[in-house]
């Protein structure tokens, strides 16, 4: 059974997207390594904790298992980049600040107004990692459609822990969106970026799961990201977030 949420954790998941668009982990050069599209075989996966433990060789569920019924298509302004996404399920475009020079600002939010996702075009990138910390990899799948100067972006559900903090409704963070960051080699990682390469600089689509959200509306029994993934909410969000693609 969920938690009650205190006034500072309904505030993660505004944080948790300012922080990433100030975190070190920026996206690389270099390609990235990733499963095959749908598959979690072989990959790390975590519980709430963010502690990362091996995979069976498993593919995971498909994100069209439990579609919402009728979706709607998604085009930016500029021409950009379409996606997919429920039919009852909100845009706000623009939403927030635009970015400097332009760019596509939109927030997504289902029915009952909670967000889902948040879409930002030319977004600036390039700080270096100077912190690592523990992660686990949930869920992944490479977006080839996306895939710009030899680099093939992924869509990633993972977690990074804080060892050092106190409370643990604050030590771990999980969330989900595109990043065109190489995947971990390792037990610790850069804080979470899910930035992607896309003209002229980066972008980001993605969200944050909070285990502690008490929001009216939300699936019963669901505490855990393993748990989460099951859930339609989830498997809607994976299959409109990877649903981005060039528009036209």
């Amino acid at each position: 059974m969920r938690r009650s949420a205190s006034p500072a954790v309904t505030a993660i998941s505004g944080m948790v997207m300012a922080l990433m668009l100030a975190s070190c982990g920026s996206p690389a050069s270099g390609p990235a390594t990733s499963s095959p599209a749908g598959s979690t075989a072989d990959a790390p996966t975590a519980s709430a904790s963010g502690t990362a433990t091996a995979a069976p060789g498993t593919t995971a569920p498909e994100a069209t298992a439990t579609p919402a019924e009728g979706w709607k298509t998604f085009t930016a302004k500029d021409g950009s980049l379409s996606f997919d996404y429920p039919a009852d399920w909100t845009i706000k475009d623009p939403a927030g600040q635009t970015p400097a020079g332009g760019g596509v600002s939109v927030d997504v939010s289902k029915a009952d107004g909670k967000s889902m996702a948040t879409l930002r075009t030319n977004v600036v990138t390039g700080a270096e990692c100077t912190k690592k910390q523990p992660y686990g990899l949930l869920d992944s799948q490479s977006l080839p459609a996306l895939a710009q100067a030899g680099t093939t972006p992924r869509f990633t559900f993972e977690s990074r822990t804080d060892r050092e903090a106190t409370d643990p409704m604050k030590a771990t963070v999980l969330a989900y969106g595109i990043t065109s960051a190489p995947e971990p080699a390792g037990p610790e990682a850069c804080p979470i970026a899910h930035f992607f390469t896309w003209p002229p600089s980066g972008a980001m689509f993605g969200g944050v799961y909070n285990p502690f959200d008490t929001s009216p509306g939300n699936e019963p029994h669901v505490d855990t990201p393993e748990a989460y993934k099951e859930t339609a909410e989830y498997k809607n969000i994976r299959r409109m977030i990877t649903s981005l693609r060039p528009a036209g």
